[in-house]
């Protein structure tokens, strides 16, 4: 196990692992859990809207229509009841269901930020990005500084980060980490020359999800990530953070310390 030191303690993190190990499986689930609470949080907000416009032409349909005309009342009262049955299997089955997982708990506590970044690093490198014929670099300005936040949630962000740029690239390219500090924070920046035909070929190892490759293939509307990056979003937002995911480059802003 690879372990990496903080100035208090030294958590047991982001290890070296084949696509197959224990170690590698539990991450793959994590991100498919923050998915999939992520798809479910899309549904619930999506359908909302239609739903409530439904709802409200409803109504000024009723006031048009003939009172007397028995029909024309029931198919309202059909549209409005649907609307009803639909609001209330969000809030039974996708609300029920997302609050769960919905608090994102931190372990927090200071730890070896270098340290953390050199051994997910080794994580993904050992054996995938070598499997897929993909060189991942890293450049940092780091040295010994520390990070108040909760170093196995923030390994996995970034495992996810790294992961997703192999994915994403072409046989015999490259992806790249930047990890610079901007004032109080710490940002993780991952650049690849994505080819989205790398994301379905069968003659390479895979470690996400097919569905998810698939889904992060199709256009994103403004200021929305690939489903499958949701818990770098969700570990981002839960220390204070940002994460972003532009064309070529997923950016995680993370302060040093609790606000």
């Amino acid at each position: 196990m690879t372990t990496f030191s903080s100035g208090t303690q030294q958590p047991a993190t982001a290890q070296s692992a084949s696509p197959g190990s224990e170690r590698t499986a539990h991450l793959c689930a994590e991100a498919a859990l923050f998915m999939r609470d992520h798809v479910l949080s899309l549904v619930s907000h999506d359908l909302r809207s239609p739903l409530n416009a439904i709802h409200s032409w409803a109504y000024v349909l009723e006031r048009k229509l003939d009172a007397g005309d028995a029909t024309a009342q029931r198919a309202i009262t059909g549209i409005r009841g649907g609307v009803e049955q639909q609001v209330k299997l969000l809030e039974s089955l996708v609300d029920a269901t997302r609050a769960e997982t919905k608090s994102l708990a931190l372990d927090r506590a200071p730890f070896a930020l270098a340290a953390m970044i050199d051994a997910t690093l080794d994580a993904v490198r050992t054996p995938f990005a070598q499997a897929r014929a993909v060189t991942v670099t890293s450049g940092s300005a780091l040295t010994g500084e520390t990070l108040d936040g909760d170093a196995e949630r923030l390994a996995q962000a970034l495992w996810l980060m790294l992961t997703f740029a192999v994915e994403s690239s072409a046989r015999e390219t490259g992806v790249a980490l930047e990890s610079t500090l901007e004032g109080t924070l710490w940002q993780a920046t991952v650049t690849c020359t994505p080819a989205p035909a790398a994301l379905d070929d069968p003659a390479l190892p895979h470690l996400l999800e097919a569905f998810a490759r698939r889904q992060a293939q199709e256009p994103r509307e403004a200021g929305r990530i690939a489903w499958i990056l949701a818990l770098c979003k969700r570990v981002a937002e839960a220390h204070g953070g940002k994460f972003e995911q532009h064309d070529e480059t997923l950016v995680l802003r993370i302060p040093l310390a609790a606000a």
